[in-house]
């Protein structure tokens, strides 16, 4: 699988992230391969969480190409190109509940990406 990948939602995981989902849309649309989707409890999660997939994407040299949200802290986007990492609060997630939008892609185990 896709080592990215693995890399980004382990340390989702290792800061706790909620509800870590991943969309494989490369076959619906041209914007992105994968979308990984999760949320914080706090606002000081949310920064958390952002803070160690970007430090942990970089140490295997996958460096953000845009970053959205950091000042507010209720929705994070970070742009890896083929990969972009959407970290919520619990709320504005359920608003803008991209799961439904996007729900003609393919739901990544990500259970397969946590092994090692």
């Amino acid at each position: 699988m896709n080592t990215p990948l693995k890399t980004i939602v382990k340390a989702l995981d290792d800061k706790k992230a909620v509800d870590i989902t991943v969309l494989k849309i490369d076959d619906i649309t041209s914007l992105t391969d994968y979308f990984v989707i999760c949320n914080g409890t706090s606002s000081t999660q949310v920064k958390a969480i952002a803070d160690e997939c970007e430090y942990a994407a970089s140490q295997i040299g996958l460096n953000v190409r845009n970053r959205e949200g950091l000042d507010a802290g209720n929705w994070i986007l970070l742009d890896y190109g083929d990969i972009i990492v959407h970290i919520y609060n619990k709320d504005t997630r359920a608003f803008y509940n991209l799961e439904k939008l996007w729900k003609d892609g393919t739901q990544i185990d990500i259970n397969t990406l946590l092994e090692d």
